[in-house]
């Protein structure tokens, strides 16, 4: 997907990961959702929490700067949804914390963001260790070469979905009225 970011991709693409959730094995990692940065994975996993609050699904997430204890443990306890950043989620998989064998569905959301980051090795170290067969979500808010080779080598068939940005409509004008300052309200 090629959208500006605030566009409302994340609910577009919870939802129908969400209603593929409500069957299946409860506790395994069954979506990974990568972010290039802890805000960003925080809103997301935020976003599942609120669209998933009247199911058994639990979503974690998982970046640097913070103990990793904690989301250790959140893991541990099961989750099916894990929302991470590159570096930390590569140290739990070389730490044997997490198994991402059962993910049945990768987002990868600001490719571009991760790309510009220096995250595009990271992605592909990441790549190694999910199924192949797998559903793979992409976005991007734009789509230079390093990232269309990335799209090119994960996706197979891919449907490019790319959103306009919004521009005011043609029939409206702008004009400027100076009020005298007695005269406001």
């Amino acid at each position: 997907g090629l959208a500006q970011t605030g566009t409302g991709k994340t609910a577009a693409f919870m939802l129908p990961i969400l209603q593929r959730l409500t069957k299946g094995p409860l506790r395994k990692v069954r979506v990974l959702i990568v972010a290039p940065t802890r805000e960003l994975a925080e809103q997301i996993a935020q976003t599942s929490v609120t669209l998933s609050q009247r199911m058994k699904v639990k979503t974690v997430t998982v970046y640097g700067g913070v103990g990793k204890t904690p989301q250790i443990e959140a893991i541990r306890r099961g989750a099916e949804i894990v929302v991470a950043c590159p570096g930390r989620l590569l140290d739990l998989i070389g730490e044997g914390h997490i198994d991402l064998s059962t993910v049945e569905v990768l987002v990868l959301d600001e490719a571009d963001h991760m790309c510009d980051m220096g995250f595009l090795p990271d992605i592909r170290r990441i790549l190694k260790h999910v199924p192949a067969k797998r559903q793979t979500l992409f976005f991007s808010a734009t789509m230079p070469d390093d990232i269309r080779a990335l799209a090119g080598d994960i996706l197979t068939n891919p449907a490019t979905v790319q959103i306009g940005m919004i521009a005011p409509a043609e029939t409206v004008s702008h004009a400027l009225y100076p009020v005298p300052e007695g005269l406001k309200s």
